[in-house]
């Protein structure tokens, strides 16, 4: 009988470690997220269209992330997933990855960015890029 019990209670012990598990992994991520600049912040936006022509943006926001200033302003729009804003729609153009495996690459300072657009933190004088991308 004692047996029985023990394997019934097996997967209710597993079940509890990998939740224990998971909240300290979540705790981990909330420390250790990159962390915004408070106040406000000037930054530059640089859009590469499909057809290779850009334009350029300035903004002044006090936002800490960048997803929702370029939401705020109309630069952007998407799907939202589990992983946050997926970007489909910049400065009016549409990146269809069906259609030519299109999609926004966006980068930071030059470099490809490590984090989606709502967890990428705006910092005074940073510059982000939304390339058009194929492939």
């Amino acid at each position: 009988m004692e047996k029985q019990n023990r394997k019934k209670l097996a997967p209710i012990l597993a079940a509890a470690a990998f939740a224990v598990l998971a909240a300290a992994l979540a705790l981990v991520w909330h420390f250790t997220r990159p962390a915004p600049a408070a106040g406000e912040k000037h930054i530059t936006v640089e859009v590469i269209h499909k057809d290779g022509s850009a334009k350029t943006f300035a903004y002044d926001t006090d936002e800490a992330y960048l997803g929702a200033v370029l939401v705020a302003e109309g630069l952007i729009s998407g799907d939202g997933g589990q992983f946050g804003l997926y970007v489909t729609t910049v400065d009016g153009e549409t990146a269809d990855y069906d259609a030519d495996q299109g999609w926004w690459a966006l980068s930071v300072n030059g470099e490809f960015a490590q984090t989606g657009v709502d967890a990428t933190p705006v910092n005074d004088g940073d510059a982000y890029t939304w390339t058009y991308t194929t492939g």
